[in-house]
């Protein structure tokens, strides 16, 4: 007789509780009941991300993230480092923990590039507009965050993000296939010259948007909304359904429009499109692009209200090394747009503590019990050896997931007159690369030098002529 048939119900599952009571089980490591438990696992979460980065340590390069752990998949690209950037300091302002501020301020800085406008001579040969953003979406939240000034002979904050501004603003960037809108890669031989995307063109709308409303400058607001206007135009959002597509190639003059779905690409429309609506006191036509994109972005990416990267996590293994941070900048900008639009704010937060609270949950790998992955919904960590996910943009999401909950207890993005304290200088970048400084005009003592310079070669030209013509 088996154990099953001779005892009671009652009996069967308590023995098979105390059974699996002997199964090792590895428990959840992080609290985010309370403001203070939230702070409490941010800081934890903070200092297992910084186990990933290098840049403080002596020989190594400030500002970028290095090659990835052996079983992670892909290398880490140059703008991912300025988003964790961006990751720091919003968990600075969020928890009010300054330990990592000095590492950040270095790796900011030393990124900026000779004409300081992020774009170092190492990572301009492969510059995208987009890996360009990233470093300047970073430097405009210092600005709005208050973080600490850096050194006085050294760019502001307020400053990096308007060079950055500039350079693509300039028209090197900008021509007329496609009926304008900014190209994906920067330098004409890049693969990918050819490719007018959504993100390369968000983040130049994101970073207008937040310059407009920090300096109350209008030319900043017109740009964004000529950008959000051509992104629409063009088809790259849904006219019926808000979704937000790709991009498309000039050779075709972007009809061949490609329908992948990114969330950090709707997150970041929705994110500018809050700061637009702000800006400009409530505006309609803001409003309703704040509602329709928030709609689409959690239709689409958080089922059941927990993050999902729609184009590859159904599909194990899919997963690009970039791919794998975008849920932590959608849970940043979402609790954003909570303090630029308070009318969404009950809507948001509850989906996003659901949603940190399935990160948090599974942040339980590794040999410290608590590294993280990037499966959210299951509510386990996947072993690395499966799915090669374990690694800086997973433990990146975590953080931003878990430490934007204290949201609510911080003041809105600053602005120059409500306690800013970075300083700006509309016209940085001007000596970028591709946004040279004009030239002087000539004048009539010029054209004289330049004549006398003439006659003088012509009449070495003749004179070298006649030797050779004459001599032995």
């Amino acid at each position: 007789m088996s154990l099953l048939q001779s005892t009671s119900p009652v009996q069967w599952l308590v023995t098979l509780l105390a059974v699996g009571s002997l199964i090792p089980t590895t428990q959840a490591q992080y609290n985010i009941d309370t403001p203070d438990a939230i702070r409490s696992s941010a800081r934890t979460l903070a200092y297992d991300m910084m186990l990933f980065y290098q840049g403080n340590k002596s020989g190594e390069i400030p500002g970028i993230l290095p090659g990835p752990p052996t079983e992670h998949k892909g290398d880490y690209y140059w703008w991912e480092g300025g988003a964790m950037m961006g990751t720091y300091i919003d968990y600075w302002h969020f928890t009010g923990d300054p330990s990592y501020n000095h590492v950040i301020t270095e790796g900011m800085l030393h990124q900026t590039g000779p004409n300081d406008d992020y774009m170092p001579p190492n990572h301009t040969a492969s510059l995208g507009n987009d890996d360009q953003g990233f470093w300047g979406m970073s430097a405009m939240l210092a600005a709005e965050n208050k973080f600490p000034n850096p050194p006085e002979d050294k760019p502001q904050w307020l400053a990096l993000a308007q060079a950055v501004f500039n350079t693509q603003a300039s028209p090197e960037r900008h021509d007329e296939t496609c009926g304008g809108g900014l190209r994906w890669q920067v330098p004409i031989s890049n693969m990918g010259y050819n490719y007018k995307n959504t993100i390369a063109n968000a983040c130049f709308f994101n970073i207008g948007a937040r310059l407009a409303r920090y300096t109350q400058n209008e030319t900043y607001a017109k740009w964004a909304e000529k950008t959000f206007d051509w992104l629409w135009d063009i088809g790259y959002i849904d006219h019926a359904e808000w979704r937000v597509y790709d991009g498309a190639h000039v050779e075709h003059d972007c009809t061949d429009i490609n329908k992948a779905q990114f969330s950090y690409n709707a997150a970041l429309l929705l994110h500018g499109s809050a700061f637009m609506y702000n800006y400009t006191n409530g505006a309609a036509k803001w409003r309703t692009r704040v509602d329709k994109l928030l709609e689409g972005l959690f239709r689409d990416f958080f089922p059941e209200d927990i993050a999902f990267e729609v184009p590859c996590e159904g599909r194990q293994g899919a997963c690009t090394a970039d791919m794998i941070s975008f849920k932590g900048y959608v849970h940043r900008w979402l609790s954003v747009v909570t303090k630029l639009v308070p009318e969404t704010s009950d809507r948001i937060l509850k989906v996003l503590r659901t949603s940190a609270t399935a990160a948090a949950r599974q942040c339980t790998g590794g040999e410290t019990g608590r590294r993280c992955g990037f499966y959210w919904s299951g509510g386990v960590y996947v072993d690395p050896a499966v799915d090669k996910t374990s690694g800086a943009g997973e433990a990146m999401s975590a953080l931003a997931a878990v430490s934007s909950l204290l949201v609510t207890e911080v003041d809105p993005p600053a602005t120059n007159t409500s306690g800013g304290i970075s300083k700006g200088d509309p016209n940085a970048g001007s000596r970028s690369k591709d946004n040279p400084e004009p030239l002087a005009p000539i004048t009539t003592a010029d054209r004289a030098g330049a004549a006398i310079l003439t006659f003088l070669l012509l009449a070495a030209i003749m004179g070298l002529w006649g030797w050779m013509s004459f001599g032995d």
